[in-house]
């Protein structure tokens, strides 16, 4: 296996552009790699740009009738079908948008073959993480799922056990959606609570479909408001005791920024740092249970300047074994670019000031009376049972 990282990277993916006024910007996919760029991580990975990915990789996943109906809004917009969650205002039309959604799901189906090949350790697609789009339907800012096509890609090469992880704010229903049958993949999420968030789902009892799947699907619900000590304890809570009783083959990530508390579009209260110590977790993770074999993906985050870039920088650091110091002054060439772009402030820190983030793990015993603590044990109980553990 290569000791390299691969950031997959191609300046198109940019073209993934809803519109104006649309929250997904794809200027916070630009200022990432431009913050890549200026701690100079591009000279630390192998900056790899893979092909769209064509009809037959998009049927792993998508339906034949979906993937025409994107084809036809994309060559005109005036043609979107909203029986496929097409032209909506969540998911507006937008020419070239086949061309710009495969695109980035070839990154992430590319850096899977990667990853698995043992061309590569770790692999990061931060413009992927695409995890609403369902087999037959747009969904949340999502067209084509690159997630569920990566792990459905490592199935076909022969995989056979694929853990996703999803630490996005919004559950990580397309991927649950696409894997709740099979008992080769462990989809877990931890998201805000369905109460208060898209797509009103996640909750724990969602646990995959009876039989072989029972077990395959984890959600932690989350109360609003849950800050870095919460997130973090739940993770810790719910993500090692499964990852080491599954054993995966193969781990995928997906780091959607919005769990920051200057997101606009959520209600968590989680930092920068915590956001980076959890991906520390997961690329600790995969070397532990998964022989390093790490598929970093993007997500959602919608405060484009301050967290997205810094958010994402921090994981290609990581996932490159030269994590960027939290503490360190980011460089005055970026700040400059972000304010000829977007006419705002950067941030001069790679750090919310938090660093490092503590939190009261688990095993130290739990509150009854704790919404967090409730949240975790109620995970715990639908599926921890389902698997032959302990709850």
């Amino acid at each position: 296996m290569s000791g390299r990282a691969l950031l997959m990277w191609d300046e198109a993916v940019t073209q993934y552009d809803f519109g104006s006024e649309h929250p997904m910007d794809p200027v916070r996919l630009a200022l990432t790699m431009s913050l890549v760029r200026a701690y100079g991580l591009d000279r630390a990975v192998d900056v790899v740009a893979a092909k769209p990915a064509g009809d037959s990789t998009l049927r792993l996943v998508h339906r034949e009738d979906y993937v025409a109906a994107v084809r036809a809004a994309s060559a005109d917009p005036r043609h979107a079908d909203q029986a496929y969650g097409l032209g909506t205002v969540d998911d507006p039309a937008f020419a070239g948008m086949h061309e710009a959604s495969a695109l980035i799901a070839g990154q992430s189906v590319g850096a899977a073959e990667a990853v698995w090949r043992g061309e590569a350790a770790h692999a990061v697609n931060f413009a992927g993480g695409l995890h609403h789009a369902m087999p037959g339907a747009a969904s949340g800012f999502c067209i084509y799922n690159d997630a569920s096509l990566a792990i459905a890609r490592l199935l076909e090469l022969g995989a056979e056990r694929v853990a996703y992880v999803d630490v996005d704010v919004h559950h990580g229903d397309g991927v649950q959606a696409a894997f709740w049958e099979d008992p080769r993949v462990l989809t877990v999420s931890l998201h805000e609570h369905p109460r208060t968030l898209f797509p009103q789902t996640g909750w724990p009892e969602e646990t995959g479909a009876a039989g072989p799947g029972e077990g395959g699907a984890v959600n932690v619900a989350l109360p609003a408001g849950t800050g870095d000590a919460g997130w973090l304890r739940a993770f810790h809570a719910v993500v090692p005791e499964l990852l080491a009783d599954f054993r995966p083959q193969v781990l995928v990530t997906q780091h959607g920024a919005d769990t920051h508390f200057e997101d606009p579009l959520a209600h968590l209260a989680v930092s920068l740092d915590a956001q980076r110590a959890v991906q520390e977790a997961c690329h600790g993770l995969a070397h532990e249970y998964a022989e390093g074999r790490w598929l970093a993906l993007g997500g959602g985050g919608y405060a484009v300047v301050d967290v997205v870039p810094r958010s994402w920088t921090h994981l290609v650091g990581i996932a490159a074994h030269a994590p960027v110091d939290p503490e360190s002054v980011i460089p005055s060439s970026w700040r400059d670019e972000v304010y000829a772009r977007t006419r705002q402030l950067g941030p001069g820190r790679m750090t919310d000031g938090l660093w490092p983030v503590g939190f009261r793990d688990w095993s130290e015993g739990y509150d009854p009376a704790d919404r967090l603590d409730q949240a975790v044990l109620a995970t715990r109980k639908a599926v921890f049972p389902l698997r032959g553990m302990l709850a």
